[in-house]
């Protein structure tokens, strides 16, 4: 709570032109956008390519921000941007990853080791990581972004319709389908429920 009275104050000075602040502001959220860029391309290079034009934009419009209580949405609607954008770039599709199953340096969120001692239950839980990833990787990427900002980013449905600058009625559309045709996938595969914490 003290760290986010810190950033909220940290957002004021760098709208006033603190560098210093901004600076602050940015080693406070990098991790977390780098972290919602890498669960969207599962790729660390251009995960990194994202959060730092994310962070150029953010540095080129802050002023343009009209309370900081609408930073986090902000901040976020211009990461799912520069994705989108990235996106365009690519010639061919990426696999797309829930780091909920798999562990991963890349992430700053620790997992828990469940299985450290049960190395068929490691290999079966990498096993279906790889198969979680190729259902995700099929959805409509509106639905896509959606539930990683959801489900990973822990934004509130509010937030990620200001983000996406949609209604909240349809982010909990897009997040109900999103998951509905995840389970639909995954049952095709015969991958069940009993299998997975979903």
């Amino acid at each position: 709570m003290e760290t986010k009275l810190y950033a909220d104050a940290w957002i004021h000075e760098a709208r006033q032109g603190n560098q210093a602040a901004f600076s602050r502001l940015v080693k406070y959220w990098y991790p977390r956008i780098y972290n919602f860029a890498y669960k969207y391309f599962a790729e660390h290079d251009t995960a990194m390519e994202v959060t730092q034009q994310t962070f150029i934009s953010v540095h080129k419009n802050l002023g343009s921000l009209q309370a900081v209580e609408q930073f986090r949405s902000w901040l976020y609607r211009i990461a799912a941007n520069c994705c989108h954008q990235e996106s365009r770039k690519q010639k061919r599709k990426k696999l797309f990853s829930f780091t909920r199953w798999l562990p991963s340096d890349n992430t700053d969120t620790p997992l828990p080791d469940l299985w450290a001692d049960e190395p068929d239950l490691e290999a079966e839980r990498t096993e279906l990581a790889e198969y979680l990833l190729k259902a995700l990787n099929q959805l409509p990427a509106e639905q896509r972004v959606v539930v990683i900002m959801k489900e990973y980013e822990g934004l509130k449905f509010r937030e990620i319709a200001v983000a996406l600058n949609v209604s909240e009625n349809t982010v909990k559309s897009r997040m109900y389908y999103g998951l509905e045709n995840l389970r639909k996938t995954l049952e095709k595969w015969n991958i069940t429920k009993d299998k997975l914490c979903f």
